[in-house]
């Protein structure tokens, strides 16, 4: 784990730090409570906060709800609180405070380590209980909920001049797969597309793929210009055209259709991804298996306001 220590004493500082090195923790010690601090926020990397009680700038139970401040459900940070002074309200307070666990000062190696222990397993959990929160059970890529908030994120760092590009696509004709091959197969080629997307996002880097509901995918791509993720979606287009679904009969091929869109100054990310659903539907109703970019026109399209978007027309696949 990487340890921020902090406490005023150096020769505290020097003790736990021998002890957490000695189980393989990465240690970064502090004698002021605000540079730990500023750490931890530049360091997303940092999985727990060890604090004095007694601190000179600000109070050992300030640190801790600040520290907690910075934790997510994406971001966990576990506190623990460490006292000479052991009485009942002391803990009451600190846990009140936003620690997680309280530890006498100086710690005893044996009950700091069964502390850290702890704080790994419930690292563990955490993680998995947000794994399964934002993953799609089915491709492993992000489920609707938390590719909008992802988006949102991405959309609140945005500045006049960015670049951020939104590629709408979807399985061409997947009704007729179901239809023909069982739920099955349809399934396998689900998660042949998503694995698909997952390889050529990981070859253009800052780019993260969602599926939005059924065959419906969404990849959103930072800082590279419209022209690149037009590429992207090319190169994707013609990847997905190789894949082969095995059946009891024949193998399976597919296509897909996809639509383009860059961020401009003033969209929402509803409205950017609305437009490069405009621009899919577009490409179905040309034929399918291609790539069509949506141009600014300046009319925005209507959305719900929480990643939802709406249709005038329904598009079939």
């Amino acid at each position: 784990m990487r340890v921020v220590l902090v406490d005023p004493s150096r020769t505290v500082l020097k003790f736990v730090s021998r002890l957490l090195e000695a189980r393989h923790h990465e240690v970064r010690p502090f004698v002021d409570e605000r540079e730990a601090l500023d750490y931890i926020k530049s360091d997303v990397q940092v999985d727990a906060l060890i604090t004095s009680a007694e601190l000179t700038v600000m109070s050992g139970i300030e640190l801790c709800w600040e520290a907690r401040l910075l934790a997510t459900h994406r971001r966990q940070i576990y506190v623990i609180m460490m006292s000479s002074n052991h009485d009942q309200h002391r803990l009451a307070e600190a846990l009140d405070g936003g620690a997680d666990d309280f530890i006498g000062k100086p710690p005893v190696p044996e009950e700091l380590y069964a502390r850290l222990r702890a704080a790994e397993r419930m690292a563990t959990m955490q993680r998995e209980l947000i794994r399964l929160a934002t993953t799609d059970p089915l491709t492993g890529v992000l489920n609707r909920r938390a590719f909008f908030e992802l988006a949102q994120e991405v959309w609140s760092r945005l500045v006049p001049g960015a670049m951020l590009s939104a590629i709408m696509f979807d399985i061409d004709h997947f009704k007729r797969i179901n239809d023909m091959y069982g739920h099955d197969v349809g399934d396998e080629a689900i998660r042949g597309v998503a694995r698909a997307a997952g390889i050529e996002s990981a070859i253009v880097g800052r780019a993260n793929v969602g599926r939005l509901g059924g065959e419906e995918f969404v990849i959103l791509i930072e800082g590279r210009p419209v022209s690149e993720a037009l590429a992207v979606a090319e190169s994707l287009r013609a990847r997905m055209a190789t894949l082969h679904f095995e059946t009891t009969s024949d193998p399976v091929t597919l296509t897909c259709s996809f639509g383009v869109c860059q961020w401009q100054s003033g969209y929402s990310i509803d409205q950017l991804i609305k437009r490069a659903d405009v621009a899919l539907y577009k490409a179905k109703r040309e034929g399918r298996n291609r790539v069509v970019a949506a141009y600014d026109t300046g009319n925005m399209p209507e959305t719900d306001g929480v990643g939802r978007f709406t249709r005038a027309t329904e598009r079939t696949s």
